[in-house]
């Protein structure tokens, strides 16, 4: 499973002009999911993503958790995360699971995410044609892939 992870002082996802999620200081991450992700994938990233100290204490050093500042959260599925470029011009997707292995993965991921925020998390709609929002603070951007624990 890949993430790329965002911290925003605002985040919205739209679908038909509509709003879906919203959210002010957090994250906004974008999860490729492939065939081979699990469970275990899933407990590793949450585990990692709150905890990462990337928001600014009073000195304004990163050195606080989404937990510390009792942040918010979107998740939106982005199967183009596992795109492979290595060939000609078109990238390939072959790596990126198939809906009925993504979807049970991407509701759990979200569902972890929530237990260990205890909060709701904002979610784009899995398939839907969105139109993601986002103003990056700092900028910060992430990439965590559970397949390369770097």
């Amino acid at each position: 499973m890949r993430l790329v992870i965002q911290r925003v002082s605002s985040a919205s996802v739209k679908v038909n002009d509509s709003i879906v999620s919203e959210i002010y200081s957090g994250l906004l991450i974008l999860a490729g999911i492939e065939e081979a992700d699990s469970q275990e994938d899933i407990d590793w990233l949450v585990k990692k993503v709150c905890q990462l100290r990337i928001f600014n204490d009073v000195d304004g050093v990163m050195n606080l958790s989404i937990q510390d500042i009792d942040g918010e959260l979107i998740v939106v599925s982005q199967f183009t995360l596992h795109a492979s470029t290595k060939k000609g011009n078109r990238p390939s997707y072959i790596r990126a699971a198939r809906p009925e292995t993504a979807i049970p993965l991407y509701e759990q991921l979200i569902s972890e995410f929530a237990k260990t925020l205890g909060k709701p998390i904002g979610t784009g709609i899995f398939g839907a044609h969105m139109v993601v929002s986002l103003v990056n603070d700092g900028p910060v951007t992430i990439i965590i892939d559970s397949k390369n624990k770097e």
